[in-house]
């Protein structure tokens, strides 16, 4: 059977990887606030043309498709971003192809065709509260043959925090084949998802024929039908000591807010704890996605139903 995988890995760049990383994620970010910038701006023009009666078909295009972004972006480039040389143009057709699904999911959902809960107009990505990646498609975009190493376009090879030998295996084999990669900052640390068209066969279960019944709960993480109960670790309640402490300690320094509610330059030291903070909340996230693989792997292992 074949399917589409991801393969994630935890990276562990160099100072200067991880700048270049960096770079290439507000790249991003830049291209993605530039493009909605330039559709709300075409959207505020057309809306003032019909206030003075312009026919419809004189009215100014707002061309949101990825194909109409890249192309204006080709033409301004070198007027609002000069330094555009500097990374990949994977980087800014990553941020562009952002601000077309926001678009599309947007109009799809306003007009009622899209599924799920309403979604909103897409809102500008802030340095510090937007999560940073950045999308290859093409270039050099392979795992190295001591399964220890990864090389990205622009990037160059990046040694990785653990063995790439699952991927390895299968592009050795012939059975997989990597379409795309995907950088991305969390906690403090960096991370690539490469998405895989992998040959596979399926997994039988220890007993197919069985079926178990799971009921989640609050005080314990999960109940089966079998009469197993599966208590909950309550990895927040354990953090919340160091949580509080290090909210505390933010408070008490120079943040970007002002005590007049203006903005301010935030402190080095601000900077240090609401990056420790962060790396705090990541600790938590892990361990809670570490149970919940744990527990439905097993059950997807053991039971047919």
């Amino acid at each position: 059977m074949r399917v589409h995988q991801a393969y994630r890995y935890a990276l562990d760049p160099t100072p200067e990887q991880a700048r270049l990383l960096a770079s290439h994620c507000g790249a991003a970010r830049f291209a993605f606030n530039w493009g909605l910038a330039r559709i709300k701006a075409a959207m505020n023009q057309r809306e003032a043309e019909k206030s003075y009666d312009i026919a419809d078909e004189m009215l100014t295009e707002v061309p949101w498709s990825l194909y109409g972004l890249r192309r204006a972006w080709n033409t301004a480039k070198g007027d609002v971003a000069p330094w555009w040389a500097d990374n990949s143009k994977e980087a800014y057709s990553t941020g562009l192809d952002g601000v077309a699904r926001a678009l599309k999911n947007w109009a799809a959902s306003r007009h009622g065709t899209r599924k799920g809960p309403k979604v909103g107009f897409p809102r500008f990505r802030s340095k510090h509260r937007a999560v940073s990646s950045c999308r290859f498609t093409t270039g050099a975009i392979r795992v190295e043959a001591d399964r220890r190493h990864v090389t990205l376009p622009r990037l160059g090879t990046i040694r990785t925090g653990e063995s790439t030998r699952k991927l390895a295996r299968h592009l050795e084999r012939g059975t997989g084949r990597i379409l795309s990669a995907t950088v991305r900052g969390e906690g403090g640390r960096w991370f690539v998802a490469f998405t895989c068209e992998i040959d596979r066969a399926d997994r039988a279960p220890a007993r197919p024929g069985a079926v178990v019944g799971v009921d989640l709960g609050v005080k314990d993480l999960a109940v089966l039908s079998t009469g197993e109960v599966v208590a909950n670790p309550k990895h927040h309640r354990s953090a919340l000591k160091r949580l509080r402490r290090l909210n505390k300690q933010l408070a008490r320094r120079v943040g970007p807010r002002a005590p007049d509610g203006g903005k301010q330059e935030p402190s080095a030291r601000w900077a240090k704890t609401k990056a420790a903070l962060g790396k705090a909340h990541a600790r938590v996230a892990n361990q809670r996605r570490d149970g919940l693989h744990k527990l439905t792997s097993r059950l997807a292992a053991t039971w047919g139903t």
